[in-house]
């Protein structure tokens, strides 16, 4: 007799409910795309223990009668599509029929629900994948799902559930994720008689965002909007300064779908570039409409993966897209602390009040109440050069710009110009060097030399004569003028790695780690002194940059804070 056998019915459903529902917020999330699917407004949530005990979603759509609800449970039955050629024009949430029968394989379920045209509903019970009973029932327009002690009949798969709070926390997630576009749905959830969330329908997202983001960063979120190539992208964009140091604040929504996708991911990123650290995340809201024939979204039984027909044309039009964005909104230090004013802020919050309203202080009195509004309002921009008031700890500089108080990392802003001027150089293939009069001798280790060897011709066209002198010993004749007072053993030996790294040196990327490495190194240090005149030049070039906000590591450049929020740190507003 063969060892190969077919398994039975209840077996293979339980394998493939395994792919379908991997924990409690996977209930949440396919009852609740049946819900949107439905045509709901209203959706209540309850849940116990984390949903391990119990999940309960009743929702006001358009219920399904007894016929419906039989065949609900049998896996592959769907209203969504009929034929293959379908799933090329897919714009529900749900499409696929395993949904609730993944669920009932795998738990206690009981569904009640009723059309609109009928005025008795039905209520269906069944336990790991076996119906047991059918009767009729009272009950309001819509469906009412209950799902009980998930895993029950699969303890293998029940003991790698978390604790009732990391699950309950990604119910929330999940939920929150799922409910974004649709602000005409009204969402809660409960545990315990505690409501968690409670999200009532609104004109706008910024509700849902607040929930996701928190309201400090939904304020200060930049709404961008642009339609190319027949993709329309709408994205909400966070300040640099907001990032993370995980990627659990990056929505990406395809056709109102919430998806994980690395390409879409890593083209956020590349637009954010060094406005962000090494590890770190921005806080951002994608919205891409496309033609769902553009689009699989047949890729995984979870529905959160896609491929795209043409994945080049969505990375390139998401990525500039954001990236035109943040540099007309953050491009100087002049629009530092401005965002309000193109922001969401301004629209749907209001403002707060000042404290002290009858008080007077240095004889301004009442006037700041006006001042105050303005201030949050339409933030000045500086039109002329700002006050120098001096240098904090040889370390930071400070500016008295018209609209508050300007602080600037002094190595952080040299060394974004100087990288900006060595790359504009090198592209232009402009280096200009400069001779020592007695060159400078450089011992290095063997495979430090070897290294070096190897790389020098590249090294000259960034502008560095290097003699090899015999064995591990090297002359520098000349150096990128642009550079100064540089320990140029310790320069190297930092650079080599990035040398031995990086195969070809042609390539964008690995030129641009070696001019990061040359402007870092060639900046004014942190507690360097420095003149009141070069203070003033420094800020006068850091404008002119093309990305003046950060340094080529990622780190901020300056800060600046407002009068209102100074008033606020000394209790003058609130």
């Amino acid at each position: 007799m063969g060892k190969i056998k077919i398994l039975s019915a209840q077996v293979a459903n339980q394998i493939a409910a395994g792919e379908v529902i991997e924990r409690p917020a996977s209930v949440v999330r396919e009852l609740l795309d049946n819900s949107i699917d439905a045509g709901a407004d209203r959706v209540d949530i309850k849940i116990e223990e984390g949903g391990k005990r119990l999940i309960r979603l009743r929702d006001n759509g358009a219920g399904m009668d007894k016929d419906d609800m039989l065949l609900a449970l049998k896996r592959h039955a769907t209203s969504k599509i009929t034929t293959v050629s379908d799933l090329f024009s897919i714009k529900t949430l749900g499409f696929r029929g395993e949904a609730l029968p993944s669920i009932c394989s795998v738990s206690r379920v009981e569904i009640t629900s009723r059309p609109a045209s009928q005025l008795i509903a039905y209520r269906v019970k069944a336990s790991g994948g076996e119906m047991e009973s059918i009767d009729e029932t009272g009950a309001p327009v819509g469906t009412t799902v209950e799902v009980r002690d998930i895993y029950f009949n699969t303890p293998a798969r029940r003991k790698f559930l978390r604790a009732e709070r990391t699950e309950t926390g990604q119910i929330i997630d999940t939920l929150s994720r799922i409910v974004l576009p649709f602000t005409h749905i009204k969402v809660r959830l409960d545990d315990a008689g505690k409501t968690l969330l409670n999200l009532p329908a609104s004109e706008n997202e910024l509700n849902r965002l607040s929930v996701l983001f928190g309201r400090d960063v939904a304020v200060s979120l930049i709404d961008t909007r642009r339609e190319t190539e027949g993709i329309k992208i709408r994205a909400y964009m966070a300040s640099p300064e907001f990032s993370r140091t995980r990627g659990d604040r990056i929505y990406i929504y395809i056709n109102n779908r919430n998806i994980r996708d690395k390409l879409v991911t890593r083209s956020i990123i590349e637009a954010y570039g060094q406005r962000l650290m090494k590890g770190r995340y921005p806080q951002v809201v994608v919205f891409l409409e496309i033609d769902p024939s553009l689009v699989d979204v047949n890729v995984h039984p979870a529905k959160q993966e896609v491929r795209f027909h043409q994945s080049r044309l969505v990375y390139q039009a998401l990525s500039s897209t954001i990236e035109r964005a943040l540099i007309d909104q953050f491009r100087s230090p002049s629009y530092a602390g401005c965002q309000g004013s193109k922001g969401i802020e301004n629209r749907y919050f209001n403002q707060v009040q000042i404290a002290e309203p009858a008080w007077e202080y240095h004889g301004e009195g009442k006037r700041e109440v006006a001042d105050k509004e303005s201030e949050i309002k339409q933030p000045l921009l500086i039109k002329e050069a700002p006050q120098i008031i001096g240098q904090l700890k040889d370390t930071y500089l400070l500016f008295q710009s018209e609209d508050g108080l300007l602080l600037v990392d002094q190595h952080a802003a040299h060394e974004r110009i100087l990288y900006e001027k060595l790359k504009k150089n090198y592209l232009s293939s402009k280096i200009e060097s400069q001779t020592f009069l007695i060159p400078i001798r450089l011992e290095l280790s063997l495979k430090e030399g070897r290294v070096l060897i190897e790389k020098i011709d590249q090294m000259a066209a960034l502008g560095f004569d290097l003699e090899h002198f015999g064995g591990n010993t090297f002359l520098l004749r000349s150096v990128p003028s642009i550079l100064v007072n540089i320990e140029w053993q310790a320069f190297l030996l930092e650079l080599i790695p990035v040398l031995e790294e990086e195969e070809i040196l042609v390539t964008e990327k690995a030129m641009d780690r070696l001019i990061t490495v040359m402007a870092c190194h060639g900046a004014i240090k942190a507690g360097h002194k420095i003149s009141h005149k070069e203070m003033a030049m420094l800020l006068e070039q850091l404008d002119e940059m093309d990305l003046p906000t950060n340094c080529p590591h990622g780190r901020p450049i300056f800060r600046k804070f407002s009068y209102y929020e100074i008033k606020k740190m000394f209790k003058r507003a609130v």
